[in-house]
């Protein structure tokens, strides 16, 4: 069972992965269109650029923008969870010696006491996200079942990391069920709205595009909309 779930299906998870998101990843792009977006791509690469980066850096920096300035409960949910996501999957000593043998190489590693902070820190702010979905009418009303089955699915890999990890009950049964939840990860991310991992830095790349060249970044010029 073992070599199963950590050969072929880790293998055709992370496949599906890959080749899913560079797909989607393409049809986005491809799906944009200047006489639909309203916005001159390819006329003012060097503006659309700059925008870009200005964007996706602005969004990613704690507090960058209006919006997260304007919910700070909710920016420090946001990268209390996105920080522990990142962090442990890549980062994790155990995670790295099976990426050295499958793939031949490997990242900078945390140490144990440093994942465990963080893969708490990522299940906390995954209840308290749950608890402000179900206290926020505005929110509430936008919740489903298929939300919460997302964070069943990111939380999942952390809640079964952590029980092996503290050798809670049958350590071989939580090791495996790790591994199989964050297989079901990998799959799930091109299909579902965890495709922003990726989608993310595409979407925020082409809004900070379209400000860049139309909503004032031109403004003075002769361009005409």
């Amino acid at each position: 069972m073992y070599e199963f779930i950590t050969g072929f299906m880790f293998w055709l998870a992370l496949g599906v992965c890959l080749i899913g998101m560079a797909v989607r990843t393409i049809l986005y792009f491809k799906g944009l269109r200047w006489n639909l977006d309203r916005v001159a791509y390819r006329a003012y690469p060097a503006r659309g650029f700059k925008g870009a980066i200005r964007s996706i850096y602005k969004w990613i920096l704690p507090f960058g923008t209006h919006g997260w300035r304007k919910q700070p409960f909710m920016a420090v949910l946001f990268f209390s969870f996105h920080i522990g996501a990142v962090f442990v999957p890549l980062f994790l000593l155990a995670h790295n010696l099976f990426l050295k043998e499958k793939l031949g190489f490997s990242l900078i590693t945390i140490n144990g006491g440093v994942a465990d902070f963080l893969s708490w820190l990522v299940i906390i702010t995954l209840i308290l996200i749950i608890l402000r979905r179900l206290a926020l009418p505005e929110v509430r009303i936008l919740t489903n079942w298929y939300d919460y089955l997302i964070i069943l699915i990111s939380a999942a890999p952390f809640i079964t990391g952590l029980l092996a990890r503290y050798e809670v009950g049958n350590y071989s049964f939580w090791l495996l069920a790790h591994i199989i939840s964050g297989e079901i990860l990998l799959f799930a991310i091109p299909f579902t709205k965890l495709s922003h991992i990726f989608l993310f830095f595409a979407s925020r790349a082409q809004l900070g595009m379209d400000y860049g060249i139309k909503r004032g970044g031109l403004r003075g010029t002769v361009m005409d909309w």
